[in-house]
C-alpha cells in the first residue's frame, strides 16, 4: 500500500494446497493503514478453505466478457487458467476503490535464478513519443533497468528503457525496485536481463506492457526482506 514514501507492505498471503493463510506485516503498524474488513486483528493468523473475499473479489469474474482477454494480456492459456494467486500475482489485484497491490514473494526458479514477470508501471505519466514506442516494443525485445536515483517523487523508483532506439518508457512497479537494487549491487549486470513478454495493444495502459526479468540469484539473497516485511503474529516465518 502507498505511504508518505511510496509503498509499504501490510499482510502475506500463502497457500499451501489446503489452506489460505494471511498475516499481518510489519507495515501495517505504519500511520494511515486501517485493518481490512473481517480481518481486524493485526497479531492474529487468518485460516480458510477459500480464498478470502479481499483477494477473491479482485480476481475478474470468468462472466465478464473481457475475461479470456485478461487472461490472454497476463500470459495465461485462457483454456486451462492458472492458480487464483498466480493470476493476482501478474494482474497485482488492482481495484479502483482502493490502493492495494498484490505481488508475489520470487523464488528461485528449477535453474536457481530469479525469474518475475510484472507489467510495467507509469506507463500513463509516459509523453506522446514514449507511448509510440511502446507501440513498436516487439515480443523478447531486450529493455534495460536504470536506478532512477533523481527521481523527485520516488528515492527508489527503478525505471525502464529500450534497448535500441534508447527511451524511456516506464518504471519497474514499487514492490520490486528494492529487491532489483539489490540485485543491481551483487550481481554483474550482464546477468540482469529484462525483456517485452507481450505487447497487449488492445489492453488499458496498465496492462499493455508485460515485461520478463531473469537474473543470477546471489549468495545470500533474500527477496522481500527488511524490517516492514517481518510477520506480526509470532510463529510465522520471517521469509515467504
Amino acid at each position: 500500500m502507498p505511504d508518505q514514501t511510496g509503498w509499504r507492505p501490510v499482510g502475506r498471503l500463502e497457500h499451501d494446497g489446503g489452506l489460505y493463510r494471511f498475516c499481518y506485516l510489519q507495515g501495517a503498524r505504519k500511520p494511515g493503514f486501517q485493518p481490512f474488513a473481517g480481518m481486524t486483528n493485526l497479531n492474529q493468523i487468518y485460516e480458510s478453505d477459500e480464498l478470502f473475499p479481499l483477494f477473491a473479489n479482485r480476481l475478474l469474474s470468468k462472466a465478464r466478457p473481457e475475461y479470456e482477454a485478461y487472461l490472454r494480456w497476463s500470459g495465461f492459456d485462457t483454456d486451462s487458467p492458472p492458480d487464483p494467486l498466480v493470476i493476482l500475482g501478474v494482474t497485482e489485484g488492482l481495484r479502483r476503490t482502493d490502493a492495494v497491490e498484490v505481488f508475489p514473494c520470487p523464488v528461485p526458479d528449477a535453474d536457481g535464478c530469479y525469474l518475475n514477470k510484472f507489467f510495467l508501471h507509469g506507463v500513463h505519466w509516459m509523453p506522446p513519443a514514449a507511448l509510440e514506442r511502446i507501440a513498436r516494443l516487439a515480443p523478447e525485445e531486450p529493455l534495460k533497468i536504470m536506478l532512477d536515483l533523481q527521481n523527485e517523487y520516488d528515492r527508489h523508483a527503478v525505471a525502464v528503457r529500450t534497448g535500441n532506439e534508447p527511451m524511456q518508457i516506464g518504471f519497474v512497479p514499487r514492490y520490486l525496485a528494492h529487491d532489483i537494487r539489490q540485485l543491481v549491487k551483487q550481481c554483474d549486470t550482464e546477468f540482469i536481463k529484462l525483456c517485452v513478454a507481450r505487447v497487449n495493444h488492445d489492453a488499458p495502459l496498465q496492462n499493455r506492457v508485460l515485461c520478463r526479468m531473469h537474473a543470477r540469484w546471489p549468495d545470500g539473497f533474500q527477496p522481500c526482506s527488511g524490517e516492514d516485511f517481518a510477520p506480526i503474529p509470532a510463529g510465522v516465518s520471517v521469509y515467504c
